[in-house]
């Protein structure tokens, strides 16, 4: 497939996010990764209660401050970015916070990812050849989570498919992944295999599976993504 970034009816970034943010419900912990997950935030409907996790040591995350420039340089995201922090929110040390994460208690993780094997199978902290890397807390929250939610794109910049039939990139975690959430589709993954449940406006199914490496079976009730 050639590459998709001029292809105008892909959603862009924010519109991912708020795609995402529908999806957490009210009422749930809900750990953030770094990168494009963090555009969630600022897109919650505003009659749900749902409370951030940062494994850096953040309950109560808030959006990035409206003024870059304007932030408190011991408030930052994991991926070391500037973060605010809701009333209510605190700061707790690692050990507190990875009790949260391997104790269950996380409803739901936003991450990024390299790669998602049809079987859930994610692959999201180095890429091919990369001489350094970490894997960080990623494996414990794909783990720890009750339901792991990816965002990216559906394409490398080179158009090969991002969701393929297994990986071929370094493993975070296995069998973790719910739901796949990419600039063209909405994807579940099931113990029958993937399923192409939302498509962006414009975008037919014919054209996600060519896009997409395993097969995909098409929802009874398949409709365009709300943008």
């Amino acid at each position: 497939m050639a590459s998709q970034t001029k292809d105008e009816r892909l959603l862009t970034r924010d519109q991912m996010a708020k795609r995402v943010a529908f999806e957490l419900s009210d009422g749930w912990l809900v750990n953030i990764g770094i990168g494009m997950p963090t555009l969630v935030l600022p897109h919650v409907p505003s009659d749900r209660d749902v409370i951030f996790h940062s494994e850096n040591g953040i309950v109560g995350m808030g959006p990035a401050p409206d003024d870059p420039a304007d932030y408190d340089p011991d408030l930052l995201t994991a991926g070391k970015q500037p973060a605010s922090l809701i009333a209510g929110g605190a700061i707790v040390n690692h050990a507190e916070s990875f009790a949260i994460v391997r104790g269950g208690r996380l409803d739901a993780a936003v991450l990024g990812a390299f790669q998602v094997a049809e079987n859930g199978d994610l692959a999201n902290w180095k890429l091919l050849g990369a001489k350094g890397g970490s894997v960080g807390g990623a494996m414990d929250i794909a783990v720890g989570a009750k339901q792991v939610l990816v965002m990216m794109t559906h394409a490398t910049k080179d158009g090969e498919p991002k969701v393929v039939k297994a990986l071929t990139y370094p493993v975070t975690a296995r069998n973790s992944v719910t739901k796949i959430f990419t600039d063209m589709a909405v994807i579940a993954v099931t113990a029958d295999g993937l399923v192409l449940d939302e498509v962006a406006p414009g975008i037919t199914p014919d054209e996600v599976q060519a896009a997409t490496e395993p097969e995909l079976r098409i929802s009874d009730s398949l409709k365009e993504i709300e943008v």
